[in-house]
Formats: structure tokens, sequence, C-alpha cells
């Protein structure tokens, strides 16, 4: 198959395409609205030569292609032929008539409203096809979104990789674009699931605010805001800035997967669908929002099939869908501590007697094509910040008091702390390592991750040992500097408690002390009176270790005495 040439460009052809004409041009080859065997118009591109230059290449090539393939999805611009293997290899894809989201936005602004929550669920939908069958996108942009009327289309999987080989690596491939790459790929590791959930929400961002969230400028300022996390989500209407903000984080294991956002978002859809709703309602019988979810079914209230529709095509005013074009169904989405609608079973139709009341459905009106389970997702409750600050200046104190007053054995307590932290980051970073590459769990993890607890166990002992050392360091320092000052003993092994918290909170391989402190930290934060309670604990705690450390004096057991006794 070969290009045959032609001094009239619009009779060119690529195997059995005709090219109608250049519409795009990237790393990979250049892209030709092509018009096929059978009259339909397709986009077609051709691959350069130094992407597919050579047997391997080429092969590895025909595999991706194999998976593309088997993406099914409206939100998606399917592969629809190939030829790897040709003169002149090329990628035939469906044809979207419509702007790129990049153009789009600069042309009529941003997306708002119930169209910016319905471009999110989307866009988040072709994400899923396109893990459901094994394949990353790893280059997901405004530039290669494009708008079919209000809907995405994801395009151009020209970085796509099998999720089971992520290493396949070929000179030539681009790497991404700055601002819409994962920080974890900027560190040189491998793209994930969650690598596309980042990029998916800094696309949304772009979608509503018309600019990219870590802002303009070279690209290494903008990789350097990446990988710190300096997000701008100003301008992010409230029912998305949240869980945007959760898929931004740096730490890839702390982002949601793709089901959970989408249960989100379709959880903010119905909410805006039932608020529509009850401002529609009557107000001789206004109903509040929670009242049409937990109002028992009344078939009266829907309009029968006329014209044999099966009775599932009746659903409750309630479980009507967002708008037009929204998800038939959550099913294949969990829905994670939602509150579920329990509809009663209704009642016998009467087989005597005259048709109950019906309310005729307008043509407009959407209707799904199986019941939907609507839901109201609660939402978490924020952590407070001041019970954040407090907890931790409240550990502080506890620790700086208990190796005050006991230095072995308070010392010998911290360290074991330590030690079980970072076994425990390890543990859960290996383990969610493992999820992400293949973007699902295995039953094999758990036990998996059992048998490896030893070896995670010495390979946080090193770290811990390292810290603890160089937090004992610190503490000796400090009561040094209160005996040269002439200070009483309780006094200079205050002074050396409060050396020792400092550096173990910003000492050499505390990060994981860190970060898993402030996991545990943030999550008693979120109830209401928990980081209250736990503050007052380790002050509570801190006081009766320094008024001992005041009246008696420090213990050195399991010593009988100082060591300079």
């Amino acid at each position: 198959m070969t290009t045959v040439p032609n001094r009239r460009p619009e009779e060119a052809r690529v195997g059995a395409y005709r090219l109608l004409a250049p519409i795009g041009e990237g790393g990979m080859g250049v892209v030709h609205l092509a018009q096929g065997p059978d009259g339909r118009r397709v986009a077609l591109k051709v691959l350069r030569q130094h992407i597919v230059g050579d047997s391997e290449a080429r092969e590895r090539l025909a595999r991706e292609v194999s998976s593309l393939q088997r993406i099914r999805s409206p939100r998606i611009a399917e592969v629809i032929d190939s030829d790897p293997h040709g003169p002149v290899p090329f990628v035939v894809t469906r044809y979207v008539p419509g702007l790129s989201l990049y153009h789009h936005v600069a042309e009529e602004g941003p997306v708002s409203g119930a169209d910016l929550l319905h471009f999110a669920n989307a866009l988040a939908e072709a994400l899923q096809a396109v893990h459901a069958v094994g394949v990353l996108h790893r280059d997901i942009k405004p530039t290669n979104v494009l708008m079919e009327g209000r809907s995405p289309v994801l395009i151009d999987f020209g970085l796509a990789r099998l999720a089971e080989d992520p290493r396949l690596t070929q000179t030539g491939w681009l790497l991404g674009t700055p601002g819409y790459l994962a920080p974890e790929i900027l560190y040189g590791d491998d793209a994930s699931v969650a690598s596309d959930v980042h990029a998916w929400a800094a696309t949304v961002v772009f979608a509503a605010t018309g600019r990219p969230p870590y802002g303009k400028g070279p690209a290494i300022a903008i990789m350097d805001r990446v990988r710190r996390g300096e997000h701008d989500l100003s301008g992010v209407p409230a029912p998305l800035v949240g869980l945007l903000r959760d898929c931004l984080v740096p730490e890839p294991l702390e982002r949601p997967s793709v089901h959970e956002l989408r249960a989100s978002i379709h959880g903010e859809q119905q909410r805006a669908h039932l608020a529509r709703q009850a401002q529609a309602v009557p107000e001789s019988g206004s109903a509040s929002a929670t009242d049409l979810w937990t109002m028992p079914y009344r078939p009266e209230l829907e309009a029968g099939p006329t014209d044999g529709a099966p009775a599932t095509d009746r659903l409750p005013l309630a479980a009507q869908p967002a708008e037009e074009g929204s998800d038939r169904s959550v099913s294949g989405v969990p829905v994670h501590e939602a509150v579920p609608y329990q509809q009663p079973a209704p009642p016998a139709v009467p087989t005597t007697g005259a048709a109950p009341a019906t309310r005729v459905v307008p043509p407009d009106e959407p209707r799904p094509e199986q019941p939907l389970v609507p839901y109201i997702a609660p939402t978490p409750r924020e952590s407070s910040r001041a019970q954040r600050v407090l907890q931790l200046v409240g550990l502080g104190a506890f620790t700086s008091g208990l190796v005050g007053y006991a230095p072995y054995a308070g010392t010998a307590l911290v360290a074991l702390l330590v030690l079980l932290l970072r076994t425990a980051s390890v543990t859960r970073q290996r383990h969610g390592r493992r999820r992400l590459v293949r973007g699902r769990s295995r039953w094999y993890d758990v036990p998996t991750t059992t048998l490896a607890l030893p070896g995670y166990l010495l390979l946080a002992f090193f770290g811990a040992l390292a810290l603890v050392l160089v937090a004992g360091m610190a503490g000796l320092a400090m009561f040094s500097l209160g005996y040269l000052l002439g200070q009483p003993m309780a006094t200079g092994m205050l002074l050396g408690g409060l050396g020792f918290s400092p550096a173990l909170w910003w000492g050499p391989g505390s990060g994981r002390v860190r970060e898993m402190t402030r996991g545990l930290v943030t999550r008693t934060a979120r109830s209401e009176f928990g980081g209250w309670f736990v503050t007052a604990i380790c002050l509570l705690g801190a006081a009766v270790l320094l008024g001992l450390l005041l009246s008696d004096g420090p213990t050195w057991a399991p010593a009988l005495s100082a060591p300079w006794s």
C-alpha cells in the first residue's frame, strides 16, 4: 500500500483511502481527512518513518493497534483500520467534525453549568472505556479532545501503551505536554491509570476556566509547579472543585479511581436535576429535594407504555436523568457510601375500572433505557485546619516530654513508632503501585503484600534508624547547650526533648513519617470533635510528663542511673 504521487493532491491515496485535506500534524505523523472505499469520511494518520522505522517497532505498533480496536465507545474516536507493515504505515480512526476543546474555549468561552458536568462525566466515560481494554492514553489534553456538539470525544492515542507493559519506549515518541503530565511521570516513574486521572482533571480545569491549571510560561517552570502540586483552581464551580483538587494531588495513590470520580459527578448531576425539579413543583404542592428522593413510588405519576414498550421504561420522577446525553445507567460504577433509593414494589395493575391518571412525558425529556439507581453521594466533611495544626503541636509536645522525662524508654518507644509508620508507608506504596500499573486489584495482592512484609520492614529499618539517630544527636546538642548555660538537670532534659522532636519531623528519611502522620491527623480532623480530643489527650500527657520531670527529675529506666553517674 503506497501513496500514489499525483499532481492533483485531491487524488492522492494511501491504500484504499483517498486523501482529501491535511487536518493536523503531530510528533507521530500527519493527519488527513480521507474518504474510505464506502464513501465515509475518516481521519487517517500517516505515521512518520522514524516512528515505525524497523520491524520491531511495527510489531509493537500492530499489537497496540489491536488493543485500540477493541475500544467501543461514543466518547472515543475509535480505530477503524490500520496497516503498520505497509510502505506507508497508517492508522484510520473515526472522523469527528468538531473543534478541539482548546479552540472551542477560545471561540465560545469556558464550559459552564450542566454542560460542564456533562463534559466531565463524558470525558471520564471515555477514560473508563480506554482503561477497560488495558490501554493507557498518556496524553489527555485540550487539543486531544474534540467537541461533538457539547459532548467531548477523546482522540489521538499516539502515546497509548499497554498497561501490562508500560516500559515499552521508542525514540521519537512524544513524552507528553507540560501542565497535563502527572508529577510521577516527570520524576521518571511509569505511567498508570492515576496518571490519566491527573490529566483528565487538568483538562476539565481548562474547560471550566479557559486556562491551564498550572499556568503558562517556560516548560521547566510549569513542570516544577506540577511536581509541587501548585495548581490554580479559582473559577472552577463548587460542585467540581473538591473532586478536581483530589485528582491533582502529587501522590498518585491519593487520587480517586475513574469509577469513584464518575460516581461523584453522577451524584452532582442528580442533585442539580433534583434542584430543577423542586423549582418546577407548584407552590401548593411543593416538596423538598429530600422529599423527592424519599416519597414512595407512584405509578400514576408516570406515563404508561403507549407503543408496547416494557414496563421498565417507567421511572419515578426523581429518577429522571439530569440531561440529554448523560449516562443511561450507573451500572458498572460503584456507588461508595451512597444512600440508595429504595423503590417499593408497584401495586398490582387493576384489571377493571378506569385507568389511573398519567403524566405525559414531554418528547424532549430523556427516557433511560433501563432504570437508574439514583442516590445522593454524601459530601465528606472537610478536615479542620485548626484541628490538624493543634494535633501536630500536641503530638510534638508529647514526644518532647516523653523523650525529656524518659530518655531511654521514651526514645525506644518513639523509634518503634517511626519504624511502624515507615513500614506502613512502604507497604502502602508498593501495594498501591501494583494496583495502579494494572488498573485493578487482583485476588493475590493481599497475600503477596503479607509475604513481602519482612522485606518492607527491613527496608524501613535503616531509614528509621538514621532518623532516630539524627534526632537523638539534635536532642543531645540542646541538652549540652543547657548544661553549658548552667541550667538545672530538668531544664536541660526538657531542652533535649524540644530539640529531638523537630529533628524527628524534618530529619533525613522523615518524609514517610510525615506522610503517614498527616494522613492520620487529617482523618481525625474530619470528625467534629475527634481532632480536639486527640489534641487534649496529647497536651494533657505532655503536661503530666513535664510535671514529673520538674518534680522528680528524669527517669533512666531500664538503666539504674544517668550515664555519667
